[in-house]
């Protein structure tokens, strides 16, 4: 079901128009608006030059009337039940049927009313009702979704831009709408506390929520109801994306699974997340690995678990570990942070060009300075990060079982320049908040304990194990760094009024086209240890760092 390409810069209206001087006129049917248009076509028309034996195309921006009659063609057809017709008003008639017949014959949707909003630029947004019918049973079903008009190569008719989420958003390619007896009976899922966990109360944990049923449905004891379903397909399956519920005809008997999840932490993280744009925070037990709470300001893509970042500089926490365990540096050690530092071609520059020419390496590490660990690349071998990430930390060995998808953090063996650029947590490394959480939870603990959300109890699952563990002094000597970077460095103003065990690191990542880099936080107090994201939020000391400590504050 791919994209097709659009050949035109769209113009941007709104409102109705004249076409040839003929208003379009509203002549509705069961709640639709259907436009008829007469007489000439808009002023505006741009036509490629005809030649002998071929045909005029097209081209230009589309008119607001041209984007006005493909979207009412494509919406009449289909609410009338002609899905051929609807299909083939569409850029792609063989995929947009596989799909409109889906609707009909598997998710069994019938009585269908398509009502459109004014058009923005090239887009329509519309409004769907309609009745989902299996056996005796019957649910109404309503929901928004949008199209968008393009214009065809070949002859620069306008057509709508074929893809699945025109006829419901939550589908992708590949993805199918079915009504029946779900495969997967439903799950009543329980805090630590034994209390139900609903995305109503908790909004972020609706992917998880799904997950757990996926994993957990057909073995908690529960009975399958009617449901009607998005089943994903391949690429959505490999993507960690869960089958959706979206109308329940009949309820089935829930099983039961019990979580980790703390009901304070969990509700206190929604609020934090709240506060900033797209921002994502796990909170975990250092001594076991339990993960407490999990939270995403945006709710439809679960980052906390399965997001594939750069972490920046809260990486330092591993180069450092490995920096430390090959006795090339010491906290005290004297280590100057150059403005710049060469390295296979590439010049690496310092936050705001920033040096600290006297100084030791834990001043170096509370301040961020990047080029006081590039200029380690030349004494390690490309596979050094790697090791350390996996053999210590767990990292990169697509192992963790944690009772719902999730991505484990990459650490790839690269060479020159972006082996630099790795130690500084850019380069290849990809991490999300449950990977950065578990980082800080292993430096507090001085091992790994791979983060669940499920006790292996429950389906006597092994849950990963790292090849070994830090030494005493190694742990000491990270504590000793990250204390100082909460108490004096980046991390100061976030944890200020902290007490008792704590240490912290910053992060701000680069993203190509990304004005502000996304800002990292991670860190520990006592018996939690905690990571956040915000993306596009600028240095994580300001965005992230508020969302981390106030979380670590409620105890640990």
């Amino acid at each position: 079901m791919g994209k097709r390409r659009r050949v035109a810069e769209r113009r941007r209206t709104t409102g109705p128009v004249l076409v040839g001087g003929v208003i379009a006129l509203v002549v509705g049917g069961a709640g639709f608006a259907v436009y008829a248009l007469t007489g000439g076509g808009a002023a505006a028309d741009d036509r490629a030059p005809a030649t002998a034996g071929h045909k005029t195309v097209k081209t230009g921006p589309l008119t607001a009337a041209e984007v006005r009659t493909a979207s009412a063609r494509f919406l009449t057809a289909w609410q009338q039940g002609r899905l051929a017709e609807a299909a083939a008003a569409t850029d792609d008639t063989s995929a947009a049927t596989r799909v409109l017949d889906g609707v009909a014959k598997d998710a069994h949707v019938k009585d269908v009313t398509l009502t459109p909003a004014a058009a923005k630029g090239d887009t329509v947004p519309f409004s769907v009702k309609a009745t989902v019918s299996y056996q005796k049973l019957s649910k109404p079903l309503a929901y928004a979704s949008s199209l968008t008009v393009v214009r065809r190569a070949s002859d620069g008719k306008p057509l709508v831009d074929w893809r699945p989420s025109v006829v419901h958003p939550d589908l992708k390619d590949g993805d199918t709408l079915v009504t029946g007896e779900s495969g997967t009976p439903p799950i009543k899922a329980l805090d630590r506390d034994g209390g139900e966990l609903t995305a109503a109360k908790y909004p972020s944990l609706g992917t998880v929520l799904d997950g757990l049923r996926d994993k957990y449905g057909k073995t908690a004891g529960g009975r399958a109801g009617i449901e009607l379903r998005v089943v994903r397909g391949k690429a959505s399956q490999k993507a960690g994306l869960s089958d959706k519920t979206l109308v329940e005809l009949s309820k089935g008997t829930p099983g039961t699974v019990k979580t980790t999840l703390s009901p304070a932490v969990q509700a206190a993280a929604e609020q934090q997340v709240a506060k900033q744009k797209r921002a994502s925070v796990v909170v975990l037990r250092p001594s076991t690995g339990e993960i407490l709470a999990a939270a995403n300001t945006d709710h439809g893509f679960n980052v906390a678990f399965q997001g594939s970042l750069a972490p920046g500089s809260t990486m330092k926490i591993v180069t450092s570990t490995m920096l430390f365990e090959k006795k090339l540096i010491t906290p005290d050690a004297s280590h100057p942070c150059p403005k710049t530092y060469k390295l296979a071609g590439w010049t690496f520059h310092n936050d705001d060009d920033s040096e600290i020419k006297k100084g030791t390496f834990k001043q170096s590490f509370g301040a961020s300075c990047n080029n006081a660990f590039i200029d380690f690349a030349p004494k390690l071998s490309n596979s050094d990060l790697t090791k350390e990430a996996q053999q210590v930390y767990g990292l990169g060995m697509d192992n963790w079982a944690i009772g719902v998808p999730s991505f484990d953090g990459s650490v790839p063996v690269q060479s020159g320049a972006q082996m630099g650029a790795s130690l500084i947590g850019q380069g290849g490394v990809r991490m999300n908040p449950l990977n950065m959480a578990s980082v800080a939870a292993t430096v507090e603990s001085g091992a790994f304990h791979q983060p669940y959300l499920v006790s292996p109890d429950v389906d006597h699952r092994t849950l990963a194990k790292a090849a070994r563990t830090m030494s005493a002094k190694t742990q000491s000597q990270l504590k000793d760094v990250m204390r100082f970077t909460a108490d004096y460095g980046t991390a100061a103003k976030a944890m200020a009024g902290m007490s008792g065990d704590y240490g912290a690191k910053t992060g701000s990542a680069e993203v190509d086209g990304q004005k502000k880099p996304n800002g990292w936080f991670t860190a520990y107090k006592g018996d939690l240890a905690a990571a956040g994201v915000v993306q596009a939020g600028g240095h994580g000391g300001d965005t992230a760092g508020p969302i981390v400590a106030a979380l670590l504050k409620m105890g640990g």
